[in-house]
């Protein structure tokens, strides 16, 4: 997983957008449950909060805009926040991704 380097480094990017990239590791890739999981995890933040999966990008607080990218395993995305917390939201986001929602596989 990697960030850009204007969000590794703690700054802003001019327009407030951090940005970072994650892959979907679970076997059955980004399904119903942990789509569930990501979006209530990113309710808890003020920030506006985005998945970007080649060029289609969706709002990651709604559980029906993640399962609209489809994205199996493997895929690559990018997460996308702008507000108050969108440093703490990508790092909570991200850690989902690393551990696979919870799913063994």
């Amino acid at each position: 997983m990697e960030q850009t380097a204007s969000a590794a480094n703690g700054s802003c990017p001019s327009d407030g957008v951090l940005t970072r990239r994650v892959v979907v590791a679970n076997q059955l890739g980004l399904h119903a449950r942990p789509a569930g999981v990501l979006a209530q995890e990113a309710q808890k933040f003020a920030s506006e909060i985005y998945l970007d999966c080649q060029g289609q990008k969706v709002d990651a607080k709604s559980i029906l805009d993640v399962l609209t990218l489809a994205a199996g395993q493997g895929a690559r995305l990018e997460l996308k926040a702008s507000g108050e917390d969108a440093e703490a939201a990508l790092d909570r986001i991200e850690t989902l991704f690393k551990e696979r929602f919870g799913e063994g596989k």
